[in-house]
């Protein structure tokens, strides 16, 4: 079978010789594809140079062979339970070339290093491509990038490892590996997922942040699960070990004076400078949730604000990379499985989400809690994921650290010069199985049997430094025994350390954490002021806008700017944004189609009809402007998104950062996000965020999936309290505002306040353009601010008998039925603000009406959703008044999608309502 191959490959490698253009510059230097055709002179055919270029040929289709296949044959497992692959791709006999051969061949400029035998060219790779080190490149489309991966990968042996590196390593890991040892004596009914198994992936980080003092990198964004981590926190980033000790003993990481509900030991995080070469590397290593990989676009979202910052007041949408490094470590089986690694790539390279390529490390435990790989993925690696971006992948066997090093070192020299994501598979065991209380035997006997029978990678290397004469054993020891000491005295200071404040600080410093009270801001803006900004919200000279546009935008807004009435939606949102651009505060807005707008009705970004230039007139409000406003148009992902702008929003206070969901129940899509991010991660990590979530609602006859925001959802959410009046002191904030200057003034509050909350905007479809629900400039001029309550001015107290409540559009709905049955009796009071539960301005209201016996609560959405089920233990408990529901029935979806039932609802509503 393979004579015949090779006489079949013989014969087309003749032809294509022949014929073929040399691809690049590359194979043309080399003179692999080289071709020659024959002068007039020449009469006889040099069948000699004939047969050495199909040699020459034939040899490059051998290496390139190791190039592609090489790492199936890899000794990759620091556990050998895998028997060696037989890879026909590599057998040379396929080429029509003998391996034994002792004939030099020119191998310059296809193989790294001077001519050799043939014997001597599959021995070299063999060893560069089937080693403790394998890579994944010929997948990816630039043929430069290929070239510079092959040229690394084949040179990897130079980079140069001293003698003191190899020390600190050693020392690294043993240190690492004591950690371990230390905490298993001390604590040992607790779960700590530590990393014995995989300590050599503590070279990782050391080449890393070594590489980011020598390109100058300031700023590293970490996000890392909890295997590991405490290793990592302790080792690496002089993370106290008293406080971790005290958290193993159910003691808080936060000061007394601080309000916090705390979280996991494997979550705890920390921000802190390393000094590496002389030079300051910040590393900022984020907080995670049990959600394995949702805190990758997160990440990704705070280096991006970091790089934004770093641009001294220059508007970039896409910053430079050259100061931030973004660095996602993962899970095996997570990282193969879970759909939000697939959106974080995805928007990778998108503008507005690019941040120069992130370094992802995979930490391959070969097993996902007790299901082996086989059956918990269907490629062949986990890091197959990464070849839908055309990313490459290294990998490496964990019992190698200088492998490891070495890979590294490529993997970040990479994303240096091309700017792209680079994978690391670092392949390792756990020690203990999924947790140190775990019996891994159970499921995975084979695995164990092979564990148990091995030394520790630390050990390994430490005692091949002793025999290579490159260190002393007993200074090993005594590093090793100066940090159990040191970790000794922190067990001795649990009880009598006081946990320091580590919230709040730098940019943060002067925001604080806020109380009990509902406090009130003044949010309004110079009537001339807003007037000037209304007219640069729409100035875009010399470009070809949109007729369509220029008159129902553009002019429109002139016109009503000038008569300072009728302000719809957009215009009331251009007005706070510009304010906060020109007091210097940043704003983005983030979600799919959010320039022009879901419903036609922002055009925040103008765009030429002849050119397809986009103009953001907000972004040339005045000449020294700072602040800038950035419209990111982003791909079809929510979870990604979200957690990227909740990353981005966590980094800086000024940065007013907003997520538009394209209809508001898309929300769905990044629940995990919201759950464990947004309406948690003050309590949980102490971290504010300002983070606005705009969510289209409205019972319009739009069908189940494009009707309701699940109001009822955030609420549950909220920590505010049924027996107390409700102060600022909560998660997140619930808003249903039913005015253009309410909006207005709510953006304005998240960046004038002296604290950061987030805010949930059940946004309007219908109310952007009705006139009953436009403003006045009047209404956002100084002294006027965000009213969470509205009363009912057109009717006579006394006369009062029912007060029906409600919120949202709703409220125009009753006001139209209200005068169509001519009713003066009944009194109609919105709640613009859901939570906090605005009870002193309730009472206020309700004092008016001393005459009222019938108190409603009126809403569009089913009684098991909307506001319903917060409202009326709220009424009874705070307010001691029972109210009256009035609203469609339960229902296990969000709306109908039949037009007459539709109909008949809103009819019935109104009949409840009113009755």
């Amino acid at each position: 079978m393979l004579s015949r191959l090779k006489l079949l490959h013989s014969r087309h490698l003749q032809l294509f010789v022949d014929s073929v253009t040399p691809l690049n510059a590359y194979h043309t230097k080399c003179g692999v594809y080289g071709h020659h055709p024959r002068t007039k002179t020449e009469s006889k055919i040099d069948t000699a140079a004939i047969q050495n270029r199909i040699q020459q040929s034939n040899v490059y289709r051998l290496v390139e062979a190791y190039r592609t296949f090489g790492h199936r044959k890899a000794s990759l497992d620091p556990l050998q339970l895998a028997e060696t692959e037989n890879v026909q791709e590599l057998d040379a006999r396929l080429y029509g070339i003998s391996a034994d051969s002792n004939q030099i061949i020119q191998t310059e400029g296809i193989f790294n290093g001077p001519n050799m035998t043939i014997e001597e060219l599959v021995k070299n790779l063999e060893s560069v491509y089937c080693g403790p080190a394998a890579i994944e490149f010929q997948h990816l489309e630039d043929v430069e990038e290929r070239e510079w991966l092959a040229q690394a990968f084949e040179t990897r042996g130079e980079i140069e490892l001293t003698t003191q590196t190899k020390k600190e390593l050693a020392d690294l890991m043993l240190r690492c590996q004591a950690f371990d040892h230390f905490l298993a004596s001390k604590f040992v009914n607790v779960k700590r997922y530590g990393g014995e198994g995989g300590e050599s992936m503590m070279a990782i980080f050391e080449e890393i942040f070594n590489k980011c003092s020598q390109n100058s990198i300031t700023d590293v964004v970490i996000c890392m699960p909890h295997r590991g981590r405490l290793n990592f926190l302790t080792c690496m980033l002089k993370f106290p070990p008293v406080i971790m000790f005290r958290k193993m003993k159910g003691l808080p990481e936060f000061p007394p004076n601080v309000s916090g509900s705390g979280d996991v030991l494997s979550h705890l995080y920390t921000s802190i400078n390393l000094n590496y070469g002389d030079k300051d590397v910040h590393v900022s290593l984020i907080p995670n949730p049990s959600h394995l990989e949702a805190n990758n676009p997160v990440a990704v979202g705070k280096a991006r604000a970091k790089q934004q910052n770093l641009q001294c007041g220059e508007y970039i949408p896409d910053p430079a990379d050259e100061k931030v490094l973004c660095v996602q470590v993962h899970g095996d089986a997570s990282f193969s499985a879970q759909g939000i690694v697939a959106e974080t790539f995805s928007i990778a390279e998108c503008p507005h989400f690019n941040v120069g390529g992130s370094i992802h490390l995979i930490v391959n435990n070969q097993v996902g809690f007790t299901t082996e790989a086989s059956r918990g993925r269907s490629s062949r690696y986990s890091s197959c994921l990464a070849k839908i971006n055309a990313y490459p992948v290294l990998h490496v066997n964990a019992d190698f650290p200088e492998e490891v090093l070495r890979v590294t070192s490529i993997a970040m020299d990479y994303r240096k010069k091309f700017n792209k994501d680079v994978v690391i598979d670092f392949i390792c065991f756990r020690k203990h199985g999924h947790n140190e209380l775990d019996d891994p035997s159970f499921t995975q006997p084979a695995m164990y049997k092979a564990v148990r029978g091995r030394d520790s990678i630390p050990n390994q290397y430490a005692s091949l430094l002793v025999s290579q004469g490159l260190c002393e054993q007993e200074t090993l020891n005594e590093s090793v025994k100066a940090w159990n000491a040191t970790l000794s005295e922190h067990m001795s200071q649990v009880e009598s350390y006081t946990p320091q404040r580590f919230d709040l600080q730098k940019q943060w410093s002067e925001m604080v954490q806020p109380g009990d009270i509902i406090t009130h801001w003044d949010t309004g803006v110079s009537i001339d002021l807003l007037k000037f900004i209304g007219q640069k919200s729409v100035t875009c000279s010399d470009l070809k806008v949109h007729p369509n546009v220029q008159k129902a935008h553009v002019d429109r807004r002139l016109e009503r700017m000038k008569e300072g009435r009728g302000l719809d939606w957009a215009t009331a949102e251009a007005l706070a944004f510009g304010s906060l651009l020109y007091q210097g505060y940043n704003v983005r807005v983030s979600g799919q189609d959010v320039g022009r707008g879901t419903f036609s009705h922002r055009h925040g970004m103008l765009v030429d009809q002849e050119t397809d230039e986009m103009h953001i007139p907000l972004n040339h409000i005045k000449e020294d402007q700072t602040g800038f406003l950035e419209l990111a148009n982003s791909a079809l992902s929510e979870e990604a998104v979200l957690g990227f702008e909740y990353g981005m929003s966590i980094d800086n206070p000024n940065n007013l950062i907003i997520w538009e969901a394209q209809f508001g129940d898309f929300f769905n899509g990044a629940q995990i996000i919201i759950d464990t991010y947004i309406a948690s991660g003050e309590l949980k990590w102490l971290l504010q965020t300002g983070l606005v979530m705009l969510l289209p609602h409205g019972m319009d006859g739009a069908g189940p999936e494009h009707s309701s925001c699940r109001i009822e959802r955030f609420l549950q959410m909220c920590d505010s309290s049924e027996v107390k009046v409700d102060g600022d002191n909560i998660n997140m904030q619930v808003v249903n505002p039913t005015t253009p200057a309410q909006y207005f003034h709510l953006l304005r509050r998240q960046m004038v306040r002296n604290f950061r909350k987030p805010l949930v905007v059940v946004a309007p479809k219908i109310l952007l353009r009705l006139p009953e629900a436009s403003s006045t400039l009047d209404e956002m001029a100084p002294g006027t601010t965000f009213l969470p309550v509205f009363g009912d001015p057109d009717v006579s107290a006394k006369k009062v008998t029912k007060v029906i409540f409600c919120s949202g559009k709703h409220y125009y709905t009753l006001v139209k039925e209200r005068e169509n049955l001519k009713l003066q009796n009944v009194a109609l009071i919105r709640l613009e603000s859901l939570c906090p539960f605005p009870a002193a301005e309730i009472q206020v209201e309700l004092n008016k009406f001393s005459n009222a016996t019938d108190f409603v609560w009126s809403q569009e959405e089913h009684r098991n959703m909307g506001a319903w089920s917060f409202m009326s233990p709220r009424f009874e408990n705070v307010l001691g008044k029972k109210l009256r529901y009035a609203g469609r029935d339960h229902l296990g979806t969000p709306a109908t999608g039949i037009g007459q039932i539709h109909q008949a609802e809103a009819k019935s509503i109104l009949q409840q309502t009113f009755s």
